[in-house]
């Protein structure tokens, strides 16, 4: 339950990108060039991308972030704001451009991807104090690691403070310290990830069972995190839950089957789509289902933002 007059609010902080994607029909191996068959400029970020998921499953959500002073970041704000996003604590830098991300997108819808961190380098501890009053309302804070992991830390221990859950999505991948873990309700990993996380440990196969993950979940908790989602792309995803009662702590969330034309952003918009639901009060699997309709969902189109589905569009998919 959030506390009364939250009303379930998502504070995401983080980075705000502008996506150059170009089409091709495989991507290029280490010092191949190959021909692409279309180009697009597109708003993106993971943070951005993960606000503007979850105002559209319904989430009340604030961005706090940094654009360049430039057209990029011009469309940035354009974009999160007209998905009905608070982009009122997104600073203009005037000494930064705007973060950039050069992406690959092959004809099965699988992609690599480059950053430049650019405004969101200059994203600091000082921002999140300075936007204070939006965690004070927060029911969620939703964060990456796309800018430092200072102003992460910062922003952990903000929402922390202020009773929220904290959810970590921890990509792109790097090593975090205890004090962020601890911090940290609810982590977000691909099995990719969960392995680095815990030490190269072997992660089960996407079609192995929930007893095969319970190692994993006992892994996970000794590191004090005690909620867990691991995503497996087109193979769904598992919550690993040891606050749920015995039993109920191992969850296989099965993948909801989609003609994928763009993968890039799917992430996102799951991560975006658990944030809104655990705001709404859901728990921590039925957040998960609900998210992975909606990520299969984004993969249907090209690009990343516009991509993301409406609530009623996920409803629907539940319903039939």
């Amino acid at each position: 339950m959030t506390p009364e007059g939250t009303a379930g609010r998502i504070v995401v902080v983080g980075s705000l990108n502008a996506d150059l994607t170009i089409y091709c029909e495989r991507l290029p191996l280490p010092g191949e060039t190959v021909h692409g068959n279309g180009f697009a400029v597109n708003p993106g970020g993971k943070s951005a991308n993960q606000a503007v998921a979850a105002s559209k499953l319904g989430g009340h959500v604030s961005l706090v972030g940094a654009v360049g002073d430039d057209a990029n970041g011009a469309m940035l704000l354009a974009s999160t704001a007209s998905a009905g996003v608070d982009i009122s604590r997104v600073r203009s830098s005037s000494v930064a451009a705007t973060g950039v991300a050069v992406i690959s997108v092959d004809a099965h819808g699988e992609n690599n991807i480059i950053i430049s961190a650019g405004a969101n380098g200059t994203l600091s501890p000082a921002d999140i104090t300075a936007a204070a009053d939006a965690f004070d309302r927060a029911a969620v804070v939703c964060l990456c690691l796309e800018v430092s992991l200072e102003t992460v830390a910062a922003a952990a221990q903000a929402g922390h403070d202020a009773g929220a859950t904290v959810l970590l999505n921890l990509s792109p991948y790097a090593e975090i310290p205890q004090s962020l873990a601890d911090l940290s309700d609810v982590l977000l990993v691909n099995a990719h990830e969960a392995s680095l996380f815990l030490g190269d440990a072997e992660v089960p196969d996407a079609d192995a069972d929930a007893a095969a993950w319970e190692p994993v979940r006992l892994q996970f908790a000794a590191r004090g995190l005690e909620r867990v989602l691991v995503t497996l792309g087109a193979h769904g995803s598992v919550v690993l839950d040891s606050q749920a009662a015995a039993g109920s702590r191992i969850t296989r969330v099965a993948p909801t089957k989609v003609n994928a034309v763009d993968t890039t952003g799917a992430g996102d918009a799951f991560t975006g789509a658990v944030a809104a639901r655990l705001a709404a009060g859901d728990s921590l699997a039925e957040a998960a289902s609900f998210a992975s309709v909606a990520a299969a969902l984004a993969a249907t189109k090209k690009g990343t933002q516009a991509a993301y589905p409406a609530i009623e569009d996920v409803e629907r998919r539940l319903a039939s």
